[in-house]
């Protein structure tokens, strides 16, 4: 099969480089691309530079970024409206958020800060110190899993915050760079792949993507007038079996269900 249109992004360079020559228009794979079907849809924000996306028992939060706009955020799922908010301080850029226990975590971009808040007020309890940049963060029910933008996931003790692991994620044996925001679904590490329509699924022993999800013309790139409108947030609600899924500055946060590629 072929997966179309990543060419570019999947280049084996880390990105504090310059990227090297695209791979092409077109990209063969091995692995299967599924698609999706639209079960709802829901408001949201326009606003809100979605970097993280987490829900529980139907309660939906949200982290932001940009300076001076980033936030914590507690979403109402079927109004989209904001019932509570925390903002960072104008000098922080808010990158992905997770929910560990009775607290949510939330990274920042370059700042190499983190912030640990309690789940039901919002309240933050203490900050904490990581190395490198913060992308996303999902974790396994062991470790906190974070990414940087490269193709390397760090695994890292909740307690600490210290790197226990790094997993380098491969299609075979090319890198996959760019991952963005993570969801732990499963028994699988789901990560946005910046600036696609792409969702990769990892599997977190190996490092090797065992499936991609396509979704492509959920918001259709005719719609977006920002090339940072990219999709960015995926949800996973385990005791509804729900996955929820938008992007940045996207008008409308999608309930979907995985289209498995058909047997060949």
């Amino acid at each position: 099969m072929i997966w179309r249109g990543l060419g570019a992004l999947l280049c084996a360079a880390p990105l504090s480089c310059a990227c090297g020559q695209p791979v092409g228009d077109t990209w063969q794979t091995a692995q299967p691309v599924h698609g999706f079907r639209v079960i709802a849809s829901y408001p949201h924000d326009t606003r809100a530079f979605t970097q993280g996306l987490a829900i529980q028992a139907g309660q939906l939060y949200e982290g932001t970024g940009n300076y001076g706009a980033s936030a914590l955020r507690r979403v109402e799922l079927t109004s989209g409206a904001i019932l509570q908010e925390i903002r960072l301080q104008p000098s922080l850029f808010g990158e992905g958020i997770t929910l560990w226990g009775e607290t949510i975590v939330q990274l920042t971009w370059r700042e190499q800060r983190g912030f640990i808040y309690d789940r039901d007020s919002l309240r933050r309890l203490r900050s904490f110190h990581f190395d490198g940049q913060g992308w996303g963060i999902t974790h396994d029910g062991r470790h906190w899993i974070a990414s940087d933008g490269s193709e390397v996931l760090r695994f890292l003790d909740p307690d600490t915050q210290a790197v226990v692991r790094r997993l380098r994620v491969l299609d075979v044996e090319r890198p996959v760079p760019y991952l963005n925001e993570l969801e732990y679904i499963k028994g699988r590490i789901w990560a946005n792949i910046w600036h696609s329509d792409m969702i990769a699924q990892i599997d977190p022993t190996t490092g090797q993507v065992d499936a991609y999800l396509d979704l492509g013309g959920l918001y259709p790139h005719a719609k977006r007038t920002d090339p940072q409108q990219v999709l960015n947030g995926i949800a996973y609600d385990t005791a509804s079996d729900r996955l929820f899924v938008t992007g940045k500055h996207w008008p409308r946060l999608y309930e979907i269900a995985v289209v498995p590629e058909r047997a060949r």
